[in-house]
């Protein structure tokens, strides 16, 4: 997962691991948990997981936005940022919790489900960040 040549793409390597595990553990959790508690608990994690992964690639690409933002201007003294990546940053999370607040009230999914499931991003990445660490140091 790490690169050696330090051209970047270790991270992006990183990244597509981010959004895949994040995936399969919120599948997996929600199996589990519609296995041996209730179904919409598993539905509610399914799609906590689907919008942390949603909310991982949209985070991914407002950076990109950004980056290249930067690099076009550089050697400016005040880089000018396009307005439209400070209203996507914010749109995300404006419609996360749309979604969950609309899945609550007209499905009755438990919200506690749901945020059980969002934090599937936050222990992807913290497994792909352990892999590394552990990785880097063979």
């Amino acid at each position: 997962m790490t690169d050696k040549s330090g051209n970047g793409s270790g991270f992006e390597n990183s990244e597509q691991w981010i959004a895949r595990l994040t995936l399969v553990l919120g599948v997996l959790a929600a199996a589990a948990a519609a296995g041996l508690y209730q179904r919409l608990w598993g539905i509610g994690i399914l799609i906590g997981a689907v919008l942390a992964w949603l909310n991982f690639r949209w985070l991914r690409q407002g950076m990109d936005a950004l980056t290249e933002s930067a690099t076009a201007q550089a050697g400016q003294r005040k880089p000018q940022v396009p307005l439209t990546t400070y209203f996507t940053a914010a749109f995300r999370y404006v419609l996360i919790g749309l979604a969950v607040y609309v899945i609550f009230k007209y499905l009755n999914v438990p919200v506690l489900s749901m945020i059980l499931g969002l934090c599937a991003l936050g222990a992807a990445t913290i497994a792909v960040s352990v892999y590394g660490i552990l990785r880097s140091q063979e």
